[in-house]
């Protein structure tokens, strides 16, 4: 590698995160979001920097087209509305040993919750509210990616601010609190007291959870609704819940099952008033492979 080209890799390298934040957000997966990363370093090689004022808000944009593309085939390719069972892929880190509250919530980070409601977006709205509302890129940059004007633009993001507002569930980011509901589920989960699972339960808790295409049976993918549904189900499932972990699962806290050396499963929940409300899990065990484990 020539001197010219090194310098340009350790500059691409240096904004390499923000763009994987950026692609993760657009497209709620793992493995094409670094493909898009890398398209976009694939690009930078081709065209050079010469005449590149913002280097970091030409990668950004330049990622946020590579997406737009790839939710635009994306959506031309579904025949079927959004999977009701969908999870995006989560990220995952070990709990600290120091300060496991500081650790739980990280700023940059982003809701498995929130991935599920964007991706009911449409592809423009979706990245007009990303880059604009998550990343502050101005609205007439986002316009050239678009190809529409200021106004129509800052409108796209507007009705998706409302989607979005409207659509994702509260939940209470104390970890603390947070920490406390998964330790009771995970007890009367280990304990098969179905009474204790239904009191930490929300009268209305959703459970999604995501298997993939090809697992059949009790495992199958499914959305459950309302307290005893959603018990039933967990203590059809308590062997993996006693045998989980708590980690960091994006923003907030949640459970790491791995049996016999396998992961199972990874679940992340919305907690309101000591309650859980929403159950996000990932069961596809060819996306799961793929998952970056946090050590114990």
């Amino acid at each position: 590698m020539d001197v010219d080209k090194e310098l340009l890799a350790r500059r691409f390298e240096e904004h390499r995160p923000h763009l994987r934040a950026v692609a993760y957000r657009m497209l709620g997966s793992l493995t094409e979001a670094e493909d898009a990363v890398q398209e976009a370093w694939l690009r930078l090689g081709r065209t050079g920097t010469d005449g590149i004022d913002n280097l970091g808000g030409w990668l950004t944009t330049v990622t946020g087209r590579i997406c737009l593309d790839l939710l635009r085939s994306r959506t031309a390719r579904r025949e079927q509305p959004m999977d009701e069972t969908f999870v995006p892929d989560p990220v995952l880190r070990p709990l600290s040993q120091v300060d496991p509250e500081q650790e739980a919530l990280h700023a940059d980070s982003v809701g498995v919750a929130l991935l599920v409601v964007l991706e009911h977006l449409e592809p423009d709205e979706r990245l007009a509210f990303v880059l604009h509302d998550m990343f502050a890129v101005p609205f007439d940059d986002i316009a050239a990616v678009v190809e529409r004007s200021t106004a129509a633009t800052r409108q796209l993001a507007s009705r998706a601010r409302r989607r979005v507002r409207d659509r994702t569930p509260s939940s209470d980011p104390d970890p603390g609190r947070q920490r406390k509901a998964l330790d009771a589920f995970r007890a009367a989960a280990r304990g098969g007291d179905f009474e204790a699972l239904v009191a930490v339960l929300h009268p209305d808790v959703v459970l999604r959870a995501d298997a993939g295409a090809l697992v059949r049976g009790l495992a199958a993918s499914k959305t459950l609704q309302g307290a005893r549904a959603v018990a039933e189900s967990a203590l059809m499932f308590a062997r993996y819940t006693a045998a989980a972990r708590t980690v960091v699962v994006n923003d907030s806290l949640g459970l790491l099952s791995v049996v016999d050396g396998r992961v199972q499963s990874v679940m992340s929940v919305t907690v309101v008033d000591g309650r859980i409300t929403g159950m996000y899990i990932l069961a596809d065990p060819d996306r799961l492979a793929r998952l970056e484990i946090p050590q114990d």
